[in-house]
């Protein structure tokens, strides 16, 4: 089953969602991609959850920062991972491949857990994928950052995608992917078999600066577990080439 994670920028949009994902993550969607929450907002949406939910697992972006601000991710990261969330998620983008090797060094050492989120705007660089999976995160992302560009799917081959999943499962973590994924990309998603998804758009009515609508999460959710039955499908596999 592949388990929806919804992104909320506040504590209606939380308690709203929380029935219906798997996953609540937190995020300002008006601050572009990875758009970062004041810490004093997370930590009030992280309290509202654990009281109505406290089992249901809480992740929360640190903003859009390319891979050279080391300092700069190093404080974010320790800043929002103290508001109480399990996973923080940072975004490996910019720069050269270099520059998010360093990164992904830095944050495997970064407490909580980090997920590391592959920006893929311009495809993926196995490379780098290649190393953060032999570090010790949890979960790895690929995402997008122009929502208005299309989906994942229109800026990275199947293939690739396949290859990224399999490439995380074979390293035991977990492997989400994101980026402006509405209803007709269940099929896609289905075939791949990551262990979540994530939306935002698809959840509001309108842009996905507006807000989310409890209706449509429980619509795209009820799709989702309809096109990924519990033992339904296999993983796409396709080895590199």
């Amino acid at each position: 089953m592949i388990r929806l994670l919804a992104s909320v920028r506040d504590v209606a949009e939380a308690v709203a969602a929380v029935g219906g994902a798997d996953f609540i993550d937190l995020k300002e969607p008006r601050a572009g991609a990875l758009g970062g929450l004041p810490h004093a907002r997370v930590r009030e949406v992280v309290a509202a959850l654990r009281h109505i939910r406290p089992d249901v697992p809480i992740s929360a972006t640190i903003g859009d920062h390319p891979a050279e601000e080391l300092a700069r991710i190093d404080a974010l990261v320790a800043a929002v991972g103290n508001c109480g969330v399990d996973y923080v998620k940072v975004g490996v983008a910019g720069g050269n491949a270099q520059a998010q090797h360093a990164l992904l060094e830095r944050l495997a050492a970064a407490a909580p857990a980090v997920v590391p989120v592959f920006i893929a705007d311009r495809g993926l660089d196995f490379d780098v994928v290649e190393q953060a999976c032999r570090l010790p995160f949890p979960a790895l992302m690929a995402d997008t950052e122009d929502k208005r560009a299309g989906s994942l799917f229109d800026c990275v081959a199947v293939a690739d995608l396949a290859r990224f999943v399999a490439l995380a499962h074979r390293a035991g973590k977990l492997v989400g992917l994101s980026g402006a994924l509405r209803e007709e990309h269940l099929p896609d998603l289905a075939a791949l078999v990551p262990d979540f998804a994530g939306f935002r758009g698809a959840l509001c009515e309108g842009t996905r600066e507006a807000k989310l609508a409890p209706g449509r999460l429980a619509r795209l959710r009820d799709a989702l577990r309809a096109a990924t039955p519990i033992g339904g499908r296999e993983p796409m596999l396709i080895e590199p080439s």
